[in-house]
């Protein structure tokens, strides 16, 4: 029986889009974008009836099938789905299987797009008249990796299902494309593609931003899944990194003119290392340029914005959404189901400098993330980032007990289902802590770093499902092992792994505490003081003084994790102790800490961080660096927030949901009860 994505109601299995031209016009006044997308197909079988795109919300103008009026019937939408397009393919056209067919779409996008932000000019960092503009972008992260792709970040999931409010596509990873754009703008436009013209150096092509029209071209050559593509428009302009000797790709960052020094700084030294490192373990980096775009922090998604630490501290996802150009962007899951195939392999990744493209097999993607931080800083900083990813495994399981099936690695999504009910640190955590056990079953990275060349080898440029990376699995070992590699693959319970429920592991995993050992230390000792008033207690700020800011991390989660919590009083104590907690422009230690402070069972001492922490999110506190757009932060926060008083969490999200980008304000809605 044919496997099929069950996010999609394009018939992709029997006429399928091989290349896609854009012809866009963004209008800033109207926000719309305007103009046509042109298919070129192959079909499978012979003499297909039609062909049949996804769309959302899309306003359709005409359709055309090779040069000539073609009928079109634009479906009922679908709740998840949106709205199915079929376009017509009479007999005159006698296609038979192979044969190719060109498709063109005119339409223009609408308000109810959620794929696209339109942010007013108080969330641009410039504040400037004209803002950013953003589509879907493939990582989760702020990064654009103009050759690949564009979302995303490491917190967009990959098979996610919002291309199709930007263009009519086989919205499935199902399908990979290549795919070339003329974007005709009076800002600079970026798409997930290599820039044609004008020149990434020349800002605007000379002309003057906000006034002039100027039209940019990109092409993508390499076959990526439609989730990828994407197009951010802005007042952007560009910085290059220095290129590494001997290597022919280029890396550099793009960001408002206010923030692009800081965003040089933060980056460059480590950037193109992550990918040398990277491709040095896997195989050669293939898409010429990687590119790093700082958006605005309203963005949903994880991403640059959120990095810009001024110390470096968390510029390490950049080594996850490099992994992304190997797993994800390369090799692609073929549906939403096998997500972890993306993720869970890139925190693999190269442990060599702390923390691309972005979107992919996310167990992997994780799994490669983690490698090459080892290869970079050393191996205790690779297993203390899985110290770090299983505080946030735990709570991910916690929060799918009413749904369990989305605490497997391998999720049987029904038809229609949205995939976006699943979404969490599952198959990131759990799928790299798998690879992470087989890896150590099988013998140690010297093992698994020649079967993981070997993997992207076989599957380059393919969209895959976990029955297909298994059998490889065993094939490899079998030819590269014999009976000591296959008996130990035997032995492995692969079933309670892929699909296995629980709040739990499947095996006992390990790790190398000794980065963490201190955070412990310091959280023990606040444990033991609870019965001591806080007047006697001599905890000060020193006490933080050797710590990174992931140990800040790992201490406060491992407060969090006391049952019973910290007493009130002592909270207090703590945050007038370490009263950077409360100011830290650290998004991750302030998420945290205001988690820990929230759960509080006392509820007076909750309340009295309630307002604070709705106002780091909204970003209205003073010294704000901005509205904590990424979900990571504000998802959580808000429904912290509202279990302590639900009204506050409400006025501050009403009285700013329109600076959230659609899809977060969206499910922050829900989280709320809004969405009845």
């Amino acid at each position: 029986m044919l496997a099929t994505d069950p996010t999609t109601q394009s018939n992709y299995w029997e006429i399928t889009t091989t290349h896609v031209h854009f012809d866009w016009d963004i209008d800033w006044t109207k926000r719309i974008i305007s103009g046509s997308a042109t298919h070129t197909l192959t079909s499978k079988i012979d003499s297909p009836a039609e062909v049949i795109f996804d769309t959302q919300f899309l306003d359709i103008k005409s359709v055309e099938v090779n040069g000539v009026p073609a009928q079109y019937t634009l479906r009922e939408p679908h709740e998840v789905m949106g709205s199915a397009l079929a376009v017509s393919l009479d007999a005159s056209h006698n296609l038979k299987t192979g044969d190719g067919v060109s498709v063109t779409l005119a339409y223009n996008t609408t308000e109810k797009c959620t794929a696209i932000g339109w942010l007013e000019k108080e969330l641009a960092n410039g504040r400037k008249k004209v803002s950013f503009s953003v589509f879907p972008m493939p990582t989760g992260t702020y990064m654009l990796t103009l050759l690949v792709e564009a979302r995303h970040s490491s917190e967009c999931p990959d098979g996610q299902i919002y291309a199709r409010s930007l263009s009519p596509l086989q919205d499935t990873p199902s399908v990979k494309i290549t795919y070339s754009a003329n974007v005709r703008s009076t800002l600079p436009a970026l798409c997930s593609a290599l820039r044609v013209s004008p020149p990434s150096e020349s800002i605007h092509d000379g002309k003057k931003i906000g006034e002039k029209v100027v039209e940019y071209k990109y092409n993508q050559p390499i076959a990526i899944p439609s989730y990828l593509i994407a197009l951010a428009s802005g007042n952007l302009v560009y910085k290059p990194f220095d290129p590494l000797p001997g290597k022919s790709w280029k890396t550099g960052a793009w960001a408002e003119p206010e923030t692009i020094d800081a965003s040089y700084w933060e980056f460059h030294k480590d950037t193109a290392h992550y990918v040398e490192v990277a491709e040095n373990l896997i195989t050669p980096y293939e898409f010429g340029v990687y590119d790093v775009l700082v958006l605005p922090p309203s963005f949903p998604y994880g991403g640059m914005a959120s990095l810009l630490a001024g110390d470096r501290s968390l510029v390490g996802v950049v080594a996850h959404e490099a992994s992304h150009s190997w797993f994800g962007n390369n090799v692609t899951t073929a549906d939403s189901g096998h997500f972890w195939l993306n993720e869970g392999r890139n925190s693999f990744a190269v442990l060599k400098d702390e923390a691309g493209l972005t979107q992919g097999l996310t167990g992997f993607t994780t799994y490669l993330e983690r490698i090459l931080q080892g290869e970079l800083r050393g191996s205790a900083e690779r297993e203390f980032s899985y110290i770090i990813g299983r505080k946030a495994l735990t709570d991910a399981l916690k929060q799918h007990e009413s749904k369990p099936k989305y605490q497997r690695l391998v999720i049987p999504y029904t038809f229609g289902e949205d995939p976006d009910e699943a979404y969490s640190r599952v198959p990131y955590e759990k799928g790299s802590n798998f690879l992470l056990y087989l890896e150590r079953q099988l013998g140690g990275l010297q093992v698994m770093l020649p079967y993981l060349k070997d993997y992207v080898n076989t599957f380059r440029g393919q969209s895959i499902r976990t029955e297909e990376w298994q059998k490889h699995l065993f094939k490899y070992f079998s030819e590269n092992g014999g009976k000591e590699k296959l008996d130990i693959l035997n032995k492995i319970d692969f079933k309670t792994w892929l699909h296995g429920e629980g709040l739990d592991l499947p095996a006992v995993v390990e790790y190398d505490t000794s980065l963490a050992q201190k955070a412990y230390d310091l959280a023990k000792a606040w444990n033991d003081s609870r019965s001591t008033p806080p007047s006697d207690l001599r905890f000060s700020q020193s006490d933080l003084k050797d710590f990174s800011s992931n140990q800040i991390v790992v201490f406060l989660e491992t407060l969090q994790s006391l049952s019973p919590g910290l007493p009130g009083s002592h909270l207090r104590l703590m945050s007038k102790t370490y009263s950077s907690f409360n100011t830290t422009g650290n998004a991750e230690i302030r998420s945290r800490w205001y988690g820990l402070v929230l759960q509080s069972e006392e509820k007076d001492v909750a309340q009295e961080f309630t307002e604070q922490a709705a106002k780091w999110i909204v970003g209205t506190e003073k010294g704000s660096t901005g509205l904590k757009g990424r979900m990571k932060f504000c998802r959580p926060g808000f429904k912290s927030i509202h279990k302590v008083d639900s009204d506050l969490a409400i006025k501050y999200f009403e009285s700013n949901k329109q600076y959230f980008h659609p899809i977060a304000a969206k499910l922050i809605s829900k989280d709320l009860g809004l969405n009845k």
